[in-house]
């Protein structure tokens, strides 16, 4: 498998990391709003959110420094 084909492939992942994150945000948001869970709860699934979404720039990151890499 060549170097292009690879980086694409994990650019498409971290694409479905970030995108599973945002649906898995706003899905645990309104499941909460509808059974009234506590605010402490809600933060709680904020901060996986958030978490989630700084995974997603790391791994983009890191893709960004392989491609710079490549170039040289």
């Amino acid at each position: 498998m060549d170097r292009n084909s690879e980086q694409a492939r994990k650019g498409r992942r971290i694409a479905l990391v970030i995108a599973g994150v945002g649906v898995f945000w706003i899905v645990i948001t309104m499941i909460g709003s509808q059974y009234g869970w506590s605010q402490r709860t809600r933060a709680l699934f904020d901060l996986i959110a958030l978490a989630g979404f700084g995974l997603g720039i790391w791994m983009t990151y890191q893709l960004w420094r392989a491609r710079q890499t490549d170039e040289d």
